[in-house]
Parts: structure tokens; sequence; C-alpha cells
């Protein structure tokens, strides 16, 4: 897959954009399609919320599945052609496309099964919905998101930097300075909230053991899409924007820093993908491709960061780091 991918040329904006919405226009078209043929034949209410076994529990006018399951492929595409539009050469855009696709695939998936599963119903209450069909909708996702992404080409090639300096900040030794930098990754919040909305509706439609996953999935997702990255006399610290004078991801003391540097980070080439990434001998949280900060630790480990201006916050923390040697030394 990885040789195919980079034989692919990134595509035109446009032709992405296409590319990107193609998916809830057909299961848009293949729901329609459906109804179509059943409608004569559907019940009023229509069994839609089935608990674990596939026994029905909840149930929902036609009009009211209709409308709600168009207005979820609307907001879904929405929210993808969103991203494709403000930010159609970022790297990450080729893997919001095949998670748009794996998205749609399963959650038309879903709504066309449970308008099948009520054709021909005699008693509502009766209509089931067999436990192996949740899991084929797994493999529709994983199958549609694996052709979203051979659609959606090579992303496109990130600039070359060339490695930052190590540097140290010229502060006299009595002051202190703080350096502190707010970085986020709209992938991650597309994501995040697709998980939420999928997951909500799956919960709300079919079973909320099914939806258990994909709530996780957001609760991991949303916290992680934006990060306060601060240097000052304690070290380097992480935390969620949101809530960064409560809890923080992470933090390395000054003496556990060897050196600070900054250079420039493909996410993907590098670390797999984004989010807090774990490989050999490196660590870090790597929200976007770019610049970034590169802490050698005394370990010998590596701890990266993607974060703008990062040559300074390299510098100011290599000064504390100096100072604190400086203090044991004494």
């Amino acid at each position: 897959m990885r040789s195919v991918l980079r034989s692919v040329p990134p595509l035109t904006d446009r032709l992405r954009t296409a590319v990107a919405a193609g998916p809830f226009l057909a299961v848009t078209v293949a729901f329609a399609g459906i109804y179509a043929g059943v409608s004569g034949r559907l019940p009023d209410p229509l069994a839609t919320h089935f608990r674990y076994g596939g026994q029905a529990d909840g149930f929902t006018s036609v009009q009211g599945f209709l409308a709600e399951s168009l207005a979820l492929f609307l907001l879904l595409g929405a929210v993808v052609g969103f991203f494709v539009q403000v930010r159609p050469d970022a790297p990450e855009v080729p893997w919001v496309i095949a998670g748009g696709y794996a998205i749609a695939g399963s959650t038309g998936y879903v709504v066309c099964v449970t308008l099948l599963s009520n054709a021909d119903a005699a008693d509502v209450s009766a209509v089931r919905v067999p436990q192996w069909e949740v899991y084929l909708s797994l493999a529709v996702a994983l199958c549609a998101g694996a052709l979203g992404r051979l659609l959606a080409g090579a992303a496109p090639a990130a600039p070359w930097r060339p490695r930052g300096a190590v540097s140290r900040l010229d502060l006299p030794a009595a002051a202190t300075a703080g350096w502190s930098r707010t970085v986020g990754s709209p992938p991650l919040a597309v994501l995040g909230g697709l998980l939420l909305v999928v997951g909500l509706l799956i919960g709300l439609f079919a079973d909320w053991i099914v939806s258990a996953g994909l709530l996780f999935g957001a609760a991991v997702s949303l916290p992680l899409a934006s990060i306060r990255v601060t240097v000052d006399r304690r070290g380097l610290t992480l935390a969620p924007a949101l809530l960064s004078s409560h809890c923080r991801f992470r933090r390395i003391p000054l003496d556990r820093i060897e050196e600070a540097g900054s250079r420039h980070i493909a996410c993907f080439a590098e670390f797999g993908g984004w989010g807090y990434r774990i490989r050999a001998g490196r660590s870090g949280f790597v929200l976007r491709s770019g610049e970034g900060i590169v802490v050698r630790l005394t370990n010998g480990r590596e701890f990266v960061v993607t974060v703008d201006d990062a040559a300074t916050a390299a510098a100011l923390l290599n000064t504390y780091t100096d100072r604190a040697r400086s203090r044991q030394g004494g």
C-alpha cells in the first residue's frame, strides 16, 4: 500500500474536494434508492434502536428516521469538506478523507440495514438485527477507509527545512522568563467530533454497548486536539489547552533534560500519525507536521512536540538547563 500511495501524485484542490464528498453522496443515493424500493412495505413507526442481541427497543417515525439520517450524512460531509477546503495542502488531508470514507461507509451501512430489517414487518416490536451486522459494519468501515486513502492520493510534499541549531537564550543571570504556545490539530478535532456524533447516533439507533468504543475514541481524541506547551524554570510542560490550569499531560523537569533543539517534523513519516506517539528511542505529542521542539533526555531517549517558534522554546530550555547544572555543580 505504501509504495502504491507514493506513486500517486497529489490531487488538485477541486478534485480532492470531490473525492472527499464522494462517499457521503454515494451513501445518500444508496439510502434513497433503498427507501424508494421498500417505502410501501415499511411499518410506521420503524424499529431504529436495538439492544445487545438484536432485539428492538426503540422506535422512530419513518419521516423522522429519514430526516435524521439525511441530516447526519449532510453534517458529516460538511465537516470533512470544510477541513479539506480550509487546509487543502495540509499533509493530513488524505487521512481525513480516509476517515470520512470509513465513517460514511459504516453509518450508511447501519441506516440501510435498519430500513431493510423493517421491510414487511407485521409486528415492529419483533424486528431484529443480527449481531453480526454490527461487526460487518466495522469491516465496511475498514474497506471504505482503505479505498478513501487510496483515492486521496499522496500528501503534498512538506517543505524541507534544515535541522535547527542548538542555542541558548541571552538571559541575565538573575532574570526569569517564560514561553508558552498553543498548538492544535484540526484532523484530531474532526476525528473526535465525528467519533462523538457517530457514537451518539449508533447508541440511539442501535446499541450503547456497540457505541462505547466510538465514544471512548472521542474522549481520547478531543482533549489531544489542542494542547498548551510551556517552557519555564520548572522545565517543559504540556497540558490540554482548555484545562491547562487544572491538569497536564506531561512535565519534563530540567534535571531530566540533556539538551533541546528544534527541527522540522513529519508526523506520518516519523511517527505514523497524530497524538501521543511512541517509537523506538523517542516519543512525543505530534499534532501536525512542521516545526517542533526536540528534547534529548538524560536517559538517551528523545521527546518531541510540534509547535510554532520551537527554536525560541528550545533556547530558553537550554538556558534553564545550564542554570540547573551550575547550581548542582556549585
